[in-house]
Formats: structure tokens, C-alpha cells, sequence
């Protein structure tokens, strides 16, 4: 039996933009999927919802972008992010989504004022070097990452705040990024069932909704290919921090 058309009326559009996110436009969009669909269903449904959309969405990215990667950034934050989905498994039920939003909400504001103040202050003629690689951040920042990935498919943020700073090629950048959510949504497969969120009535409703997201993905992949580095980052910054605007609105419960 299909959903109603509400569903669709607001289900669409969601699918729409966290596929633009998926194919590299900005995480921002990926954020703003799930509480748009929880308008007309309950939000952990939504969650469980996008999860295999999610994982079809990431073939398409995997595909998209084949040829593009930065080995050592993926290696680097993985280990934290499985342990992160492991944390967040165990403490499902002591933590809640809206105060993971809040933390990451500030941090992400936090961060995005940083980049306007390196700005200025390359505009001032002071020189503004890329950011090397730290296993310590790395590891925090994965951890941080693939809890916030499982409590509410907000891994984007703490992903950027690391990533970010090292000034990557905008293309190696977004290869990275594709992969390394990818593998989070794989292994989020397990715990999901274990909590009993894919059900057979969410699981035919993510199919409904798959079309959406191959269109959508291919299409934000199309976008990214098309900026330079100039343009790619002081856009993605600004994704960063409508992302962290809207973490924290959610978090604070308004």
C-alpha cells in the first residue's frame, strides 16, 4: 500500500537535497534531509528511511567519483569513525540526538568563525599554510564523526573540521569524503537491524524513493566538477555553517 501523497509532497524534496550533498554540493543539504521528512512521519523512521537511500546514493558518489581519493585522509579518520558507530550502538539509548546536535552545532560555528578570521587575515597579507595531517584529531575527530553519523546522520560537520583545514584538491577532497561515508553507512547497516529500525514497511518506502536519489547524486557530482578551489571552499565553509546553524537550532529544540 503506498504512503500518502503528504509523504511524497515532503519525501521527494528531502531525497533531493541529501543526494546534491551526496554527490559532493555541500553537507549543509545532507543535514536538512531527515527533519524534513520528520514533518509527516516520526523521526526515527526518517532516519531508518534514508539509511538504504543513503547506501544507494553512496554507489552512485563511489562510481561518480571512481577516479578521485585522498588515501591518506580515509585511512586516517576510519578506525575513529567505527568506533564511533560502536559508541554510539551502546549509548543509543542514553544520549540524545538533539544534544549530539548542540555540541556539534557549536563546534561547527566555532570552526566556520575561524576559517573568516584565517581569511582576513590572508587579505592582510598574512600567510594562511595548510593544516598536516594529526592521528590524535584524526582519531577524535572520526570518533566524533561516526557517532554523530549514527545518532543522526550528522557526520558531515566534525568530518569537515578536520578534513577542511588540510586545503585538499577540491576533487581529492570529495573523493575521500564519498568513501569515507560510504564505509559509515555499511557498517551502520548492522546495529540498525539489530535495533529493529529496517523493517519490511520502511524498507519498501526507501525504494520508493530510490529514483530520486540516483538523479540527485549524479547531479551534485556534475556541479562539483564544474568549481575551482576558489569557489569550492568558501562555498563548502558556507555549507559548514548553515550545517552548524541548523545543529544547533535543532538541538536547542525550537
Amino acid at each position: 500500500m503506498l504512503p500518502s501523497p503528504e509523504f511524497f509532497l515532503v519525501a521527494i524534496p528531502a531525497v533531493a537535497v541529501v543526494g546534491l550533498s551526496k554527490g559532493g554540493l555541500g553537507g549543509a543539504f545532507a543535514l536538512i534531509g531527515v527533519p524534513l521528512m520528520a514533518l509527516v512521519i516520526p523521526p526515527m523512521q526518517a532516519a531508518a528511511i534514508f539509511l538504504p537511500i543513503l547506501i544507494v546514493m553512496d554507489m552512485v558518489a563511489l562510481w561518480a567519483w571512481r577516479r578521485d581519493n585522498d588515501r591518506r585522509t580515509l585511512l586516517i579518520l576510519l578506525p575513529g569513525a567505527v568506533f564511533g558507530i560502536a559508541l554510539g550502538w551502546a549509548t543509543s539509548s542514553y544520549i540524545t540526538p538533539n544534544a549530539m546536535r548542540l555540541v556539534l552545532g557549536v563546534i561547527t560555528i566555532l570552526f566556520v568563525l575561524r576559517y573568516l578570521v584565517q581569511t582576513w587575515k590572508s587579505y592582510r597579507g598574512i600567510e594562511i599554510h595548510p593544516r598536516p595531517h594529526s592521528t590524535p584529531l584524526a582519531t577524535f575527530w572520526g570518533t566524533i564523526a561516526g557517532y554523530a553519523s549514527f545518532v543522526s546522520h550528522a557526520g558531515g560537520p566534525p568530518f569537515q573540521i578536520y578534513t577542511l583545514p588540510l586545503r585538499l584538491d577540491p576533487r581529492s577532497y570529495t573523493g575521500a569524503s564519498v568513501r569515507f561515508f560510504a564505509i559509515v553507512n555499511a557498517i551502520k547497516v548492522i546495529p540498525y537491524f539489530a535495533l529493529g529500525e529496517l523493517d519490511t514497511s520502511n524498507l519498501e518506502l526507501s525504494a520508493y524513493l530510490l529514483p530520486v536519489a540516483l538523479v540527485s547524486t549524479l547531479a551534485g557530482a556534475w556541479v562539483v566538477r564544474l568549481m575551482k578551489p576558489q569557489v569550492f571552499y568558501p562555498f563548502t565553509y558556507g555549507m559548514a555553517l548553515i550545517a552548524g546553524s541548523k545543529l544547533l537550532y535543532d538541538g536547542l529544540g525550537f
